[in-house]
């Protein structure tokens, strides 16, 4: 098996270490002995839908966001909602969040999003959403605690189309007034959860590997179990910090 990667604009889109989540993808692939390649596609660049099985999106600062935003909907639009509609898993985090939706503002002006999941992205009076965030999230299993960081001065409303990934356990979430935190569509993804987000939740990147092979290998993998003592401990200690524990 390989889990085969494409990181979009990992230059313009990382901040708060998410670069962090290819790496924490790659040990856990080395680990089981499963190949995993990785390629990236920046401004300008198109990439073939049928060659990743999971495809991820950072943050950015608004600027960055900007520039993006254009390059995305122009050269990798449909590209993107080829290999989700194929069973492509792929993750979305804060600005690559936000670009899933129909559009974003930035100040006075709306910037078309890529329209892959029915929400939208505006401004509203008051502070920046920022803090220690956790959210209970359903996979298919037994319940998950996902923390993490949260830091946005845009607010996203879900339409009637689009589904949570969680529910806000402690902290703002979408848009601090529903409850909701993220969205996922299939195995389409898109969160506000920074900090590196996988490192901290290993059960969550597990999922999305499993999901990722299952596109080659026809059904849903069972991975080898690892030691994730390490793992779980960082995770505690981020949910803890989230509850104010």
């Amino acid at each position: 098996m390989e889990l085969r990667v494409l990181a979009l604009y990992p230059e313009q889109m990382n901040i708060y270490a998410d670069r962090g989540n290819i790496i924490f993808l790659r040990r856990r692939c080395e680990w089981r002995d499963i190949g995993f390649s990785y390629a990236t596609a920046g401004p300008d660049e198109g990439f073939d839908p049928t060659a990743h099985d999971l495809i991820y999106i950072g943050g950015g600062q608004d600027r960055d966001q900007r520039l993006v935003a254009e390059d995305m909907v122009r050269t990798k639009r449909d590209a993107l909602a080829a290999a989700v509609g194929d069973g492509a898993a792929a993750l979305a985090v804060c600005g690559g969040y936000q670009l899933l939706g129909h559009s974003y503002q930035l100040g006075a002006e709306r910037i078309p999003g890529l329209g892959l999941a029915d929400l939208e992205t505006i401004r509203e009076p008051g502070e920046r959403l920022i803090g220690n965030v956790a959210i209970s999230v359903n996979l298919g299993g037994e319940p998950l605690t996902l923390p993490g960081f949260e830091n946005h001065g845009g607010r996203t409303y879900l339409g009637a189309d689009a589904e949570p990934l969680g529910r806000v356990l402690r902290g703002f979430g979408n848009n601090g007034k529903d409850g909701f935190e993220g969205v996922r569509r299939d195995n389409l993804f898109g969160t506000y959860l920074h900090g590196p987000l996988l490192p901290k939740n290993a059960e969550f990147a597990d999922h999305l590997i499993a999901l990722a092979l299952a596109r080659r290998e026809g059904s849903v993998p069972e991975l080898a179990p690892l030691d994730d003592e390490l793992e779980g401990a960082a995770h505690a200690s981020a949910y803890a910090a989230a509850m104010g524990r």
